[in-house]
Parts: C-alpha cells; structure tokens; sequence
C-alpha cells in the first residue's frame, strides 16, 4: 500500500490560495446555479440544459483551481487537469444532444404536443 505524500500546505503563497479559493468559490457557485435550475425550470428540455452549462463552467473553475494549486506546491507545471476539462467540454454537450434527442423521439411517438414538429425531408422552398 502507498502511503499519500505530505503537502505542506502551508507552503502555498498568499497569492496563489487567494486565487485558488476564489476559483473553488466561484466553481461551487456556478454549479449551485446550474442545479437550481433543475427545480425552477418546468419541461424537460428547459432542465437539461441549465446544469449541463452550469456544470462545464463550474467544473473549468475548479480544474483551473487544481492546476495553480499543484502547480504552486510542486513548483513545475501541473497540466493533466486539461485531459478531464477536454473530456467534460466534450462528453456534456454530446450527452445532452443525445438525451434531448431521446427525448423528442418519446415525445412524438406519444403524440405530445409540447414538441415542434419533426423536419421534412428534402429541398429547401424555393423562392
């Protein structure tokens, strides 16, 4: 079994864990804000949307809080946190396109009538 390093975490500079709790402030806040809009938010395609935005930019916040974080302490540059915001910048807007998708699919087959209808297929009207 590893044992986990000691971080002297005292180490951190003034500046930097200013900025880092900033960053970790405003991450937890856009987040918080994107959740919210689960419960203010009425139909389905309204709530899919707020938290994926929240979501993504919140996260952002935080991995860049990480990066100068372990950057300062270890004094060379930290960057793996880029691989997980490429991947959350990527897999979110896929997964709601994909949910939404699904969901339109659902709803026209039951006939509803919140939907707009699907696209004809074919060439534009000519003018």
């Amino acid at each position: 079994m590893t044992a986990i390093p000691d971080i002297p975490f005292a180490a951190l500079p003034g500046w930097a864990a200013i900025l880092v709790s900033l960053l970790l402030l405003v991450g937890a806040a856009l987040t918080l804000v994107g959740s919210a809009g689960l419960l203010r938010m009425h139909s389905f395609y309204d709530r899919v949307h707020t938290p994926t935005l929240g979501t993504t930019l919140g996260i952002g916040c935080v991995l860049f809080a990480s990066m100068i974080f372990f950057s300062v302490l270890q004094t060379r540059l930290v960057l793996h946190e880029l691989l997980i915001g490429v991947v959350v910048v990527i897999t979110t807007p896929v997964t709601l396109m994909l949910l939404a998708r699904a969901a339109l699919y659902r709803d026209r087959r039951e006939g509803s009538m919140d939907v707009p209808p699907p696209l004809e297929a074919g060439p534009p009207p000519q003018k």
